[in-house]
């Protein structure tokens, strides 16, 4: 006898597999929350900085992060001393960070061995970049051959900090705008402070007063696309002639600043009332001179041949190695610390001067009146010549300016013997280029 299946109730076997469907769903949402909370892979942007900046740009990077949770900054600090030839090895290395800021004087050299990647299209596919808010020298420092390789980080540039109090008693009531009238203000002061201070300090060790006076003449310091010296123009020779003016008439002491027990000191002590320096040290000169001095210092622009002058344009510019497999990153992390708001807060913590023009309108670089003759000075700042071989040059401009302050040669012969210096140096440049100028002429 056949028995009759009991049907299940209607609905029973849907209800089943609902259940399971929904069980099913909840399981997927779950793995699903679950690998969401895991950590997302975060792409790292290796980050070399040199010296004292190094520790100061490592208090800006946890806001870039907290900005850009995909990318992590590995920051490494280069001591300054050591920290150009450490890129040299790494390049031989292959072994270059993605990122770094360079000497603005070190970059032709790194374009010219291919490290850099240029920038243009980038700066130009990126908005609110405004590169014409850049100085426009600091900003040319990065420029080689018409292409764009660098994007100023922080400027210096050198101009006058003098004593306005000893001025006011030598009866210099207007400040010295060209070379003549800075030559009536510094005899002035000499006979105020009598014979053992002077109006002065060029320290015989550094070559950048010199080359301040001599960057303001119309003629390059180097010619033929920088294979020869051109310190035999008539405009270096003048800037050669002040410059040993200054020694002879005994405005300027023929020492270097190691042989004075330091430079803020005898300047408030009045061993000399004119010392031209970097930014720096607005800092140093607040808190080395005592309380009652503050109001008898001041900066001012460097004065010029015929007018208010040019002076250097120098400072440090942030570059993107040609190999780095993270360019997108690291020039992500260039554009957060070249944000106008980021400047100001790195000149904040460091002193050094932003490059741009608007993080100039903040109260901290507004309001400080010991600042502004830089910003006037800043419109003017010109780059040294663009060869690799620059800093060589200048130290023996160093050496032969010695030479002169101390009467061992005279104008004429210390042109004459820094063109030799100078061409033998460019030796290998010019063969560079005649080489490469000739397979050009081949093809």
């Amino acid at each position: 006898m056949l028995r009759r299946r009991k049907r299940p109730p209607a609905g029973g076997g849907s209800a089943r597999y609902g259940g399971w469907k929904l069980l099913i769903l909840l399981l997927v949402a779950a793995l699903a929350a679950a690998c969401a909370r895991q950590p997302q892979p975060r792409e790292t942007v290796t980050f070399w900085v040199m010296g004292y900046e190094g520790e100061v740009v490592a208090r800006l990077i946890p806001e870039f992060e907290r900005q850009h949770p995909r990318i992590r900054v590995n920051l490494q600090k280069l001591p300054v001393l050591s920290a150009h030839e450490k890129l040299l090895t790494a390049f031989a290395g292959d072994s270059l960070p993605d990122v770094t800021p360079l000497g603005n004087t070190w970059i032709p050299e790194f374009a010219l061995l291919g490290a850099l990647d240029p920038l243009d299209k980038r700066i130009a596919a990126t908005p609110g970049f405004d590169a014409a808010d850049y100085y426009r020298g600091p900003w040319d420092s990065g420029v080689i051959d018409g292409v764009t390789y660098a994007v100023p980080w922080y400027v210096e540039t050198r101009l006058p900090f003098y004593r306005a109090d000893i001025l006011r008693k030598a009866g210099v009531d207007t400040l010295p705008q060209s070379w003549e009238q800075w030559r009536v203000a510094m005899a002035a002061v000499k006979r105020e402070v009598g014979p053992d201070n002077y109006a002065i300090l060029l320290p015989l060790n550094e070559f950048e007063p010199l080359l301040s006076l001599a960057i303001q003449q119309p003629e390059p310091l180097l010619r033929d696309d920088g294979r020869y010296g051109n310190f035999r123009s008539d405009g270096f020779k003048r800037t050669l002639g002040f410059y040993k003016e200054m020694f002879d008439r005994k405005w300027a002491p023929v020492l270097t600043n190691n042989q004075i027990s330091n430079v803020w000191d005898e300047f408030g002590k009045g061993f000399y009332s004119f010392y031209i320096s970097g930014p720096w040290n607005i800092a140093k000169f607040k808190e080395r001179l005592p309380a009652s001095q503050q109001n008898d210092w001041m900066t001012m622009p460097l004065p010029g041949p015929d007018g208010p002058g040019a002076s250097l344009a120098n400072g440090t510019s942030f570059v993107v190695f040609k190999d780095s497999q993270h360019k997108d990153a690291a020039w992500e992390l260039i554009r957060y610390l070249s944000t106008p708001q980021t400047q100001a807060r790195f000149h904040a913590l460091s002193g050094n001067l932003p490059p741009r023009r608007s993080p100039w309108e903040t109260p901290a670089l507004a309001d400080d009146p010991h600042a502004q003759a830089f910003r006037d000075q800043l419109e003017r700042a010109r780059p040294t010549p663009k060869v690799p071989e620059w800093e060589r040059i200048a130290t023996e401009m160093r050496l032969v300016g010695e030479e002169l302050a101390n009467g061992r040669i005279d104008v004429e012969t210390a042109a004459a013997e820094l063109d030799r210096r100078a061409d033998r140096i460019l030796e290998k440049r010019r063969w560079m280029l005649d080489q490469a100028q000739a397979a050009g002429a081949a093809r």
